[in-house]
């Protein structure tokens, strides 16, 4: 774990309402303070019509049925071991209501266990496909291509017609270009994804000592090189 996994760095915005200042997360570090640091869990609720599409729970919803249930969104009188941070509750609950048109708990699943792995989605932002041999043997003269025999032909050698094997090397495109396409746009979706959990959390306004900033990850990062 690298320094900067273990302490997210902190910037000083201007005081809250209790004069206490806010720290100052981007949205990626934000998600990966609540889940990673403080160990927030994600609560899904039970979807309401299996058939009919989900427009994603509020997380006043999440939280208010905790409150039926007893809980205590502030802490309460926890032991450390066991606490969580409100804050991290409320990025948690927000991340539970994801629509199914960003993927749902499907989605939601992929967001919780990036930010608690602490990692970017790999989007493969330097892969150049190649036409390579699918298959290769190495001995004493190094390493050859693997060749099959396709067919035969006739030829005059040396003033004999002799039938000789016509050989071909079979080739993959390494990455495949699919593969590629496929890693940018599940990290297309990702970044969409925490766009929204970026609104949702600001259009809340119910963190008390957090302040998710407008700082998102690079939106096509394979665009730069």
């Amino acid at each position: 774990m690298s320094k900067f996994d273990r302490r997210l760095p902190r910037m000083r915005v201007p005081p809250s309402a209790g004069g206490k200042p806010k720290r100052a997360l981007g949205v990626q570090q934000a998600l990966e303070w609540a889940f990673r640091v403080e160990k927030a869990q994600l609560e899904l609720p039970p979807r309401q019509d299996a058939d009919a599409e989900s427009r994603g729970f509020g997380l006043e919803y999440v939280l208010m049925q905790r409150a039926v249930l007893g809980c205590k969104v502030d802490g309460g009188q926890h032991k450390r071991d066991s606490y969580t941070h409100p804050d991290a509750e409320v990025i948690a609950a927000t991340v539970a209501g994801l629509p199914d048109s960003l993927g749902g708990i499907r989605m939601a699943l992929r967001v919780t266990e990036l930010a608690r792995a602490g990692m970017t989605p790999d989007c493969m932002s330097g892969a150049v496909p190649r036409c390579v041999p699918r298959e290769t043997r190495e001995n004493q003269h190094g390493v050859r291509s693997v060749t099959e025999v396709i067919g035969t032909e006739r030829v005059l050698s040396r003033g004999k017609w002799r039938s000789v094997d016509v050989l071909h090397c079979p080739v993959i495109w390494r990455p495949h270009p699919e593969q590629i396409a496929s890693a940018r746009r599940g990290y297309n979706d990702w970044w969409a994804t925490l766009d929204w959990v970026r609104d949702g959390i600001v259009a809340a306004g119910m963190l008390r000592e957090v302040k998710v900033t407008g700082v998102m990850p690079k939106l096509k990062p394979w665009k730069n090189k």
